[in-house]
């Protein structure tokens, strides 16, 4: 089975990178599945800018055409999918026994804890950019506290992993961290896509038996 996998779109954010998405959208070959890895909506609450708004209407019409599933993460929670074309939503999804997707806010243990933390840390970045500072999703921002990031990032792909070894596959796929990576962790791949908040942003190509993760400055070539 072929398949694309992304995660962390965040439709509604002023640092979603949709036009690079749509041009990358346009690309996939027809007999790839596309599955949507969690966090595609920033905020389903917010109303869309149009061009946020046709990028939602590209995914519906791309499901009548080929496969899509959309993994839902916890920003995508409420949400409305009635009526959104062929599009399938599942809470995890997999690849026979060997490839686990799930968007990893479940295996994150650290910011749910710390809310508290976490408000006050988009206040301050937030404070930081009205004081003229380069403007950056608050999850770039948070990499500048290496120690707390790494941490984070840890948490997830240890529960990712044993959660994998536990229903026996041999690979999990994340997104949530919004740092991609690829690596073996216990015996098992742990491999997270990143985010489209962020250039370059990142996908992973699923030709058969083999998995490569990518940037989108790398051309989609289905021959290897």
């Amino acid at each position: 089975m072929n398949a694309i996998i992304v995660s962390d779109l965040h439709l509604g954010s002023r640092y979603f990178c949709y036009q690079e998405f749509e041009r990358f959208l346009k690309s996939i070959p027809q007999d790839y599945e596309l599955i949507l890895n969690g966090d595609i909506i920033d905020n389903p609450k917010a109303q869309l800018a149009p061009p946020h708004q046709s990028i939602l209407h590209l995914i519906k019409r791309f499901s009548f055409r080929q496969r899509v599933v959309w993994v839902q993460g916890n920003h995508d929670k409420g949400f409305v999918t009635n009526g959104f074309g062929k599009v399938n939503f599942k809470s995890v999804y997999s690849i026979g026994n060997r490839l686990l997707i799930i968007h990893g806010y479940d295996f994150d243990e650290i910011m749910p804890r710390n809310q508290g933390f976490v408000k006050a840390f988009r206040l301050m970045h937030n404070l930081r950019v009205k004081l003229g500072a380069r403007p950056v999703h608050v999850a770039e921002y948070a990499k500048k506290w290496k120690l707390l990031y790494n941490v984070l990032r840890k948490n997830v792909m240890t529960n990712a992993v044993n959660c994998a070894l536990e229903n026996g596959f041999q690979t999990v796929v994340c997104g949530h961290t919004h740092y991609p990576e690829d690596r073996v962790y216990n015996g098992v791949r742990y491999i997270n896509t990143g985010a489209w908040t962020e250039f370059p942003a990142f996908y992973l190509k699923v030709n058969g038996s083999t998995m490569s993760l990518k940037s989108i400055d790398t051309p989609l070539d289905t021959h290897s």
